[in-house]
């Protein structure tokens, strides 16, 4: 079956009917193109080469992944496959795809009730057990296809969420995942039968009892409100996780270290990149959001300069609002950096929508917009030279590097150098032996134009930061 095939629509009056002219319906869709479904082949993503990564050896579920588009079925499809990662990255194994074309989404069962009946009996066929929907289902969309297909129904943004909780591992981590998750679920409590609809007595489920419920309350409305506080709960913990974040960040800066963030889109190479430039160890998997702990590591320039190089959590398209807000915070050090290595997978279908994914989150965050940033192609080895040529021109002074072959790295080291911020305080002075601790700053933060050594201290002659300078000032013999 080509990716092309279509399970359309037969019988119906409007093809019966011979006084029935195509122009009568619009010029918006085509109707062969509104009645078909098109099945999306070759979804899988496993590597070909097991050696590669060892990842996800046992799998839970077996799922359909469904999408709609207007116009455009190659992004579409585009779409359709990056959830086929995701849910694979979620430990599921993906059957198969179908993408209608259609205006809108049906208010009711997102694929309409017609077309719903065909994707049931396309679960009946395949075995599958769980239906993934290529956008955010509203409770009603989600509850009215579950009636048809009779399996669960998932969205993307439920989808995503589950990959974050599996891979949080700081208490911060999994404290912003909780959180997300949270507002993703609360307005999406629906009651099963009579068990959530009926007034809380007694003893409320769980065993909360008397003082946790509110005068007549429903037991939806009690878990809502169990939501809430728990929330809130989370909300203050990340508060206090906020200061001693910024106390780390303050002694970086105290210390007049520039400041180099990763960031990019999921699975574009960013663990492998920094790995590279700092063999900082980081895990590095064919998986999407791999990396959800910021890590810091110490890096120095080719003429000695020392700055930190921090790597950050992947974004994806259509990234969850919860998800933004939640991990606000932790996106509060691209908005602080002195420059930000932007990384893009320039093996993949799409590089200039990943560009714009990452674009479209960092704007959200106050003065990421602000810093300066670098345009790095990764995955040199896997792109089309054609495509690498194309992407060069739209992004002029983009660096193009491959973490696997080395290719480019004294490129973007060179470019990472020049793009720091030089220090610019000129001394001369005498520092006393007594404080040599000072000495080897200005050697790691500044520039040395000249060093003598002397009986009463060490004649020093250099650039070197504000903070630097004026201890320099201070203790001179």
């Amino acid at each position: 079956m080509s990716d092309r095939d279509v399970t359309s629509r037969r019988g119906t009056a409007l093809q019966a009917d011979p006084s029935y002219h195509a122009e009568f319906s619009g010029d918006d869709l085509e109707r062969e193109e509104r009645s078909a479904l098109r099945r999306i082949e070759n979804l899988s993503t496993e590597l070909t080469d097991v050696t590669e990564v060892e990842y996800r050896q046992l799998r839970l579920e077996r799922v359909i992944l469904i999408g709609i588009y207007d116009s455009d079925h190659e992004e579409a499809e585009v779409s359709l496959r990056e959830l086929a990662a995701l849910a694979e990255t979620a430990g599921s194994t993906v059957l198969g795809g179908v993408l209608q074309r259609r205006d809108k989404p049906d208010n009711a069962t997102y694929f309409g009730s017609g077309k719903a009946r065909e994707l049931a009996d396309l679960v009946a066929e395949t075995g599958a057990d769980t239906v993934i929907a290529d956008t955010e289902l509203s409770p009603n969309q989600r509850r009215g296809l579950e009636d048809i297909v009779r399996v669960k129904v998932v969205d993307r943004t439920a989808l995503i969420l589950d990959i974050f909780a599996q891979h949080a591992k700081s208490k911060e981590g999994k404290a912003q995942v909780e959180l997300a998750q949270l507002e993703y679920l609360l307005p999406r409590l629906r009651g099963w039968g009579e068990s959530m609809s009926r007034q809380a007595g007694g003893r409320v489920s769980g065993g909360a009892g008397i003082g946790s419920r509110g005068p007549g309350e429903t037991q939806i409305e009690l878990d809502r409100r169990r939501i809430r506080t728990r929330m809130a709960k989370l909300k203050r913990q990340m508060k206090n996780m906020g200061p001693a974040r910024a106390t780390r960040r303050a002694g970086r800066r105290r210390h007049g270290l520039p400041s180099v963030v990763v960031a990019g889109y999921t699975n574009a190479g960013k663990s492998s990149l920094m790995n590279r430039l700092t063999g900082a160890g980081l895990l590095v998997e064919n998986a999407l959001f791999a990396t959800l702990d910021p890590t810091v590591r110490r890096c120095e320039t080719e003429d000695g300069r020392v700055y930190t190089l921090s790597d950050t959590v992947g974004f994806v398209r259509r990234l969850p609002t919860q998800l933004v807000e939640a991990f606000r915070s932790t996106l509060e050090e691209v908005a602080e950096a002195d420059l930000i290595l932007h990384v893009v997978d320039a093996s993949h279908p799409d590089p200039v929508g990943q560009v714009e994914a990452v674009t479209e989150v960092l704007s959200e965050v106050d003065g990421a917009m602000d810093v300066r940033q670098i345009i790095v192609l990764s995955k040199a080895d896997l792109a089309d030279p054609i495509d690498l040529i194309g992407l060069r021109a739209r992004y002029p002074g983009c660096v193009i590097v491959s973490a696997k072959t080395g290719e480019g790295m004294d490129d973007l080291r060179a470019a990472i150098a020049d793009a720091l911020p030089r220090p610019n305080v000129e001394v001369r002075v005498l520092v006393p032996f007594t404080r040599g601790d000072l000495i080897s700053r200005a050697h790691a933060d500044g520039e040395i134009m000249s060093e003598e050594y002397t009986g009463e201290g060490t004649k020093l002659h250099a650039l070197v930061p504000p903070e630097l300078a004026a201890e320099l000032a201070d203790c001179e013999a």
